[in-house]
């Protein structure tokens, strides 16, 4: 399996999780980890797998990884397995209430990460993740690399 997991990440929560993601998937020969500033179209070539990963940003990804996925041409991703994933703060009964109506409204990253690379073309292997980070800078709540490592081997089980 070729596979690619492009990240973007501000407090290195994402880059955890998406190095994370690679090692479980397998070694370099068969995987690439890519910060999105690093990546370009050409590492698409010959890519099976192709997992996305942004901090949430104002119930967001990062413009970065927006810009990435919006420069896709139509159809680039045909025959390519996709899924996303985010960090983000946990959305509980003691987060003050005018964040969860707005993480209610406007969701997390990953989502609609995984939406724009199936409007590319790609088929969605997994639904879009979330890992958790403590505070808005991190950092990761405890057991959120293995949870991410899980995450990768059920997606190399599809």
């Amino acid at each position: 399996m070729k596979a690619l997991v492009i990240y973007d990440s501000f407090f290195g929560n994402t880059e955890k999780v998406a190095k994370a993601i690679g090692s479980a998937l397998g070694g370099p020969k068969d995987v690439m980890v890519s910060r999105v500033c690093e990546t370009n179209q050409d590492l698409l070539k010959d890519v099976k797998l192709l997992l996305v990963g942004s901090p949430t940003r104002a119930f967001s990804s990062t413009p970065a990884i927006k810009t990435f996925v919006r420069s896709l041409h139509g159809g680039s991703l045909e025959g390519v397995k996709v899924s996303a994933f985010d960090t983000r703060m946990k959305i509980d009964e003691k987060t003050p209430g005018i964040l969860r109506f707005f993480a209610g409204i406007f969701g997390f990253a990953a989502k609609p990460i995984l939406d724009g690379l199936v409007k590319k073309g790609g088929n969605q292997v997994v639904p879009a993740e979330g890992f958790f980070v403590i505070g808005s800078e991190g950092p990761l709540a405890d057991g959120e690399l293995d949870r991410a490592a899980e995450w990768a081997k059920r997606i190399s089980n599809s």
